[in-house]
C-alpha cells in the first residue's frame, strides 16, 4: 500500500534536501510534484487542494526560509500536513458503556464486514474483552452461516440468529443471550445494501435507536478508492458513523480513500484491513502512516509487533542460552515462529527507518522460505534438534522426506546453523573486539 506514492515523494524529496537553500521557485515546483503525485494516488481533489495550500504556506514562511537544512523542514511540513490530512491521532474503539457494548458494523455487500467481525472479534479478545458475534443479515442465510463458520474457527461465540426473525428482534435476544454468558462486547454484523436502498436504511436507524450501539463502524473496500469515500459519506448522513474500517488495503497500491477519507466526512479511519488472517487488522494512526508514507519508516508499531510476538520470559532463557552458546535448532525455530507472527517480513523490514523502498524491490524475501525451515526442524527429533552434529546422511533422509524438502535444504540449514554458532562463540569470548572484526567496515 502507498507504495506509488511513496516513490513518487521521494524522488520529489530528493531535490529538496539536494539544494542548500530553497526559494518560492523551487518549492512551487516541488510542491507541483506532491500535487500531482496525491492525485495520480487518487486522493479526492477537494483534499489535495487543501492540504498543498497547508503545505505551501507553511514552507513559503520564516520556519523553512531561515532554516539551516531548509529541505528536511519541508519534509517535516509535508508529514505534519499529511497527519493532520488523515486525522492527527488514532481513535480506538470506544468501549464504554454497560456490558455487553454493541458495535454496529455496516457496508455494502462484498465489502468484507463479516471477516472484519472476526477481525475485531479477534482484537478485542487481545485486550481482555469477551466478544459476542451477532449476525443480523435476514436476507442472505449464507452470511450467517459464514459468521458461524468464522466463529467456530477462531473459537468466538456466534449468536444463533433465526433468519426469520426481525434484525432488531435478532439483536435484542442476542444481549439477553450475552447478559446470561458473560460476554461484554457484541459485534453486529449487518446486511450489505446499497446507500440508496431506503427500506435497509431504515432498518439500520431502527437497530441503531434500539440498540444505542457505542460504534457504528462502516466497512469499505480500500480497492474502490474515491467510491469508497462517497460510500462512507452518504452512510454518515444517515447514521453518523463513528469511523471507517478500510479492508483489503494490502490489495491498493494507490491508498486514495486512507489518505482521503477522515478529510472528507470528518470521520476517523480507526482500522485497515491488511489480508486474511485473524490479526491482519490493524490499528490506523495518521502519524506512523504519514512517516511509513514518506520513507520515514515506523518504529513504534515495529516495537508493538515485537512485543506481542515476544515472550519476555522466554527472551530472558534464550539470552541466557545465547552467552553459554547453547542456542539449539529448537530455540532457533521457536524465535522464527516469534518473527513470523509479527507479519510478512517485507512489511517489517519496511516499518525499520532509513530503509529505501526501492531498495527492498531487489530483495525478494520469501516468507515462505521461512515455513519450509520450520518444517525441517519440526520433522527432527527432539534429541537431533539439541545435538545437531548427531545429523548424518541417513538422518538427513529421513528429515527431507518427513518435511518435503531435498537432502540439500538441509544441509543448507545446518550449514547456515552451524556458521550462527560460530559467530556467537566467537564474539562470547572477544566480546566487542571480535564482533568488529566480523563486520565489514
Amino acid at each position: 500500500m502507498f507504495d506509488n506514492l511513496s516513490d513518487k515523494l521521494d524522488s520529489v524529496f530528493k531535490k529538496f534536501r539536494g539544494r542548500g537553500t530553497l526559494n518560492e521557485k523551487n518549492i512551487e515546483d516541488g510542491l507541483k510534484q506532491v500535487r500531482l503525485a496525491l492525485l495520480e494516488a487518487d486522493v479526492n481533489y477537494r483534499v489535495v487542494k487543501n492540504v498543498i495550500s497547508g503545505i505551501k504556506e507553511r514552507a513559503l514562511g520564516t520556519e523553512v526560509m531561515k532554516s539551516l537544512t531548509p529541505g528536511q523542514q519541508v519534509i517535516k511540513i509535508v508529514n505534519d500536513e499529511f497527519t493532520r490530512m488523515m486525522g492527527s491521532t488514532h481513535q480506538d474503539l470506544d468501549l464504554s458503556g454497560k456490558a455487553p457494548v454493541p458495535m454496529m458494523l455496516v457496508g455494502l455487500q462484498g465489502s468484507g464486514k463479516t471477516t472484519t467481525a472476526g477481525k475485531l472479534a479477534f482484537y478485542l479478545s487481545k485486550k481482555g474483552r469477551k466478544p459476542f458475534l451477532v449476525p443480523v443479515d435476514v436476507y442472505r442465510p449464507a452470511a450467517i452461516e459464514q459468521l458461524k463458520k468464522i466463529g467456530k474457527q477462531l473459537g468466538y461465540p456466534v449468536f444463533d440468529s433465526d433468519p426469520d426473525m426481525k434484525p432488531l428482534k435478532i439483536c435484542q435476544a442476542a444481549r439477553i443471550e450475552a447478559v446470561k454468558q458473560g460476554y461484554d462486547t457484541m459485534l453486529i454484523d449487518t446486511a450489505g445494501r446499497l446507500h440508496q436502498d431506503e427500506e435497509l436504511m431504515v432498518e439500520l436507524e431502527l437497530l441503531k435507536k434500539g440498540m444505542n450501539p457505542s460504534e457504528i463502524l462502516l466497512v469499505a473496500d480500500a480497492m474502490t478508492g474515491q467510491d469508497a469515500v462517497n460510500i462512507a459519506s452518504s452512510f454518515d448522513e444517515r447514521l453518523d458513523l463513528s469511523g471507517v474500517i478500510l479492508s483489503k488495503m494490502d490489495g491498493d497500491a494507490r491508498g486514495g480513500a486512507a489518505l482521503s477519507i477522515n478529510a472528507v466526512i470528518g470521520k476517523p479511519l480507526k482500522f485497515i484491513g491488511v489480508g486474511e488472517k485473524p490479526k491482519a487488522l490493524e490499528a490506523f494512526h495518521p502519524d506512523r502512516m504519514a512517516s511509513r508514507i514518506l520513507g520515514m519508516g515506523d518504529t513504534l508499531s515495529f516495537i508493538e509487533k515485537a512485543q506481542e510476538a515476544v515472550d519476555q520470559k522466554e527472551a530472558a532463557k534464550l539470552e541466557k542460552k545465547l552467552k553459554k552458546n547453547r542456542f539449539t535448532l529448537e530455540d532457533f525455530r521457536n524465535q522464527m515462529q516469534s518473527v513470523r507472527k509479527m507479519g510478512s517480513i517485507q512489511d517489517i523490514i519496511g516499518m525499520i527507518p532509513g530503509i529505501n523502498k526501492k531498495q527492498l524491490k531487489g530483495i525478494n524475501v520469501d516468507d515462505k522460505e521461512l515455513g519450509r525451515i520450520e518444517a525441517i526442524i519440526n520433522s527432527m527429533t527432539p534429541q537431533e534438534r539439541k545435538k545437531h552434529l548427531i545429523i548424518k546422511a541417513s538422518r538427513k533422509k529421513r528429515i527431507a522426506k518427513g518435511s518435503g524438502v531435498t537432502v540439500q535444504d538441509v544441509n543448507k540449514l545446518l550449514k547456515s546453523y552451524s556458521q550462527t554458532m560460530k559467530m556467537i562463540k566467537k564474539f562470547n569470548k572477544g566480546g566487542m573486539r571480535s564482533l568488529q572484526n566480523m563486520l565489514p567496515f
